[in-house]
């Protein structure tokens, strides 16, 4: 069995994956934080539709209409895609920052764990 060596990836690859995460932010739309509950699917049927958040530790409810509840499902929806790309592109800017700015000596590599990619 023969063990291989782990390679870096290429910076080139690596700006180019993050050129690509930084498009796509401008495609997003809306965003909202939160959650949004559809109540009227309920095994006893509520009152319609539902959008929480939390404001200074205390959670806010308020009431909306069928097509509040779709147009924030939504946004809801853009806000977590929006951060997960944003954690994306941190961990390939620091890769690119750690991969082609000069680093102090070091006895050892930075790990992926240092690194926060993992």
């Amino acid at each position: 069995m023969s063990l291989m060596k782990k390679t870096t990836p290429d910076p080139g690859s690596l700006q180019a994956q993050y050129d690509r995460l930084r498009k796509s932010l401008a495609q997003i739309g809306y965003i909202s934080q939160g959650s949004v509950l559809d109540r009227s699917k309920l095994r006893r049927p509520r009152s319609g539709y539902q959008w929480t958040r939390k404001v200074a530790r205390k959670t806010i409810t308020v009431a909306l209409s069928p097509e509040q509840f779709h147009s924030l499902k939504q946004a809801v929806e853009n806000e977590r895609r929006l951060w997960k790309t944003i954690e994306r592109m941190e961990k390939i800017s620091r890769q690119i920052l750690f991969g082609t700015v000069p680093n102090p000596p070091r006895r050892k590599k930075l790990g992926k764990k240092a690194l926060g990619l993992i």
